[in-house]
């Protein structure tokens, strides 16, 4: 049982108060809050050994660059990766989808086809149309029900010896649905197709483990984990990250450089070009520290308890739609009540002090299914209560009444 209000305390910013009201922070999905642990670390590295990693001798450089690795064992043992060279440290989930797409513009030809579903984040969706615009393969997607789950099926039946590459998100940042990725990961493979799986709505609720998936590629974000932000991770299988070319050149990538050719470094490095976000690396790390200190089996507990009791208050309210009731979903809930506009009751709800996302989330296709403009998302996370929700509620009451 999770001690929440003792782990309240490590959160510095959840004491403020947003127009005169105690904070209610709902927006977890966009990103999440901060604890004093990673906090100091980050203080720590600027005010006692700032440097550059990998190539200086002198001393700040050694120990930032031992942190710096350190973390990278800290993120592999975290996913269970096989070898920490198949950990690539990105600027985050969008750099690490693009890194993998731009890899497969050499791997792909007119004919091949992808497939992604239509849960999809838009920065899983565009590196995509890109991809197939370069090479001339075409794109497939995954339909959906009303409940927001993938049709698996329809899944089944679009895979074929022409399938190369299958991208789907682990967790709806829109809708909160857990997508079935081992039995999408198998058929995948079943066919010889690749899988990325787009971590970063899951991560900070699940615990995944690369190895036991199977899957070729997962990205995620740190900031969405009790991290920084401009930092994330890509695990890749070490012979597809062999075969994928480097994304961009500079210094670290390389091994030997002259006017007539460049040889490139080995894993992670061949990736890992210019000065990276050694802070945040370093951080990534202490975050990881930090959720693994109070359990992700606790978290996802609780966490499941404050959606059941969000949905359960927010179905009292009459006029009130959640989009999305998937039978396996975590700590999302969109709504919409009657015709009020998603926008007009967020910004009366920020007057009291509640966060909540208001708009399509990145995932206009999903709104489009249900032919509606966006939703009001509230997203929690283990540092929520459900006097937070009571508060929510009542506020949400106000402000219906206020707009009908």
């Amino acid at each position: 049982m999770l001690d929440v209000q003792n782990i309240r305390q490590d959160f510095p910013i959840l004491n403020r108060t947003v127009n005169g009201k105690p904070l209610i922070y709902f927006d977890n999905a966009a990103t999440s809050q901060t604890p004093q642990q990673v906090i100091d670390v980050i203080v720590d590295y600027y005010s006692n050994y700032n440097a550059n990693i990998h190539r200086g001798v002198h001393s700040l450089s050694q120990e930032a660059t031992d942190a710096y690795e350190q973390s990278r064992l800290k993120i592999q043992n975290h996913f269970n990766a096989k070898h920490s060279h198949e950990i690539i440290y990105t600027a985050g989930t969008t750099h690490g989808i693009n890194l993998v797409a731009n890899g497969f513009s050499s791997l792909l030809k007119k004919g091949d086809e992808v497939i992604v579903s239509a849960l999809e984040h838009h920065s899983n969706i565009v590196p995509w149309q890109m991809l197939c615009e370069r090479t001339g393969a075409s794109l497939k997607v995954i339909p959906m029900n009303d409940h927001g789950e993938l049709i698996l099926s329809e899944y089944e039946a679009l895979l074929n010896d022409n399938t190369k590459l299958v991208f789907v998100n682990h967790i709806s940042n829109a809708l909160g649905t857990i997508n079935p990725i081992e039995k999408i990961i198998e058929k995948a493979h079943a066919v010889g197709a690749a899988v990325l799986v787009d971590g970063a709505q899951s991560c900070p609720h699940i615990k995944p483990d690369v190895q036991a998936l199977d899957v070729d590629f997962y990205v995620c974000s740190a900031h969405k984990m009790c991290g920084p932000t401009g930092v994330g991770m890509l695990y890749g299988k070490e012979a597809w990250l062999n075969k994928l070319p480097p994304y961009q050149g500079g210094g670290e990538m390389i091994a030997e450089v002259s006017f007539e050719k460049t040889t490139y470094a080995g894993l992670p490095h061949k990736f890992e070009a210019g000065t990276p976000n050694i802070c945040g690396g370093i951080a990534f790390g202490a975050a990881l520290d930090y959720m693994n200190s109070i359990s992700f089996d606790a978290i996802a507990n609780y966490e499941n308890e404050l959606l059941d009791y969000g949905t359960s208050e927010l179905l009292k309210i009459e006029g009130l739609k959640i989009y999305g009731t998937a039978k396996e979903k975590t700590s999302v809930i969109s709504f919409n009540v009657g015709n009020i506009h998603p926008y007009d009751i967020g910004t009366i709800l920020d007057k009291m002090g509640i966060a909540v996302r208001t708009g399509h989330h990145c995932a206009q296709p999903i709104m489009d299914f249900y032919k509606i403009p966006g939703t009001v998302r509230a997203s929690f996370m283990f540092y929520n209560t459900k006097e937070e929700i009571d508060t929510f509620i009542t506020a949400l009451k106000k402000a219906v009444m206020m707009l009908s």
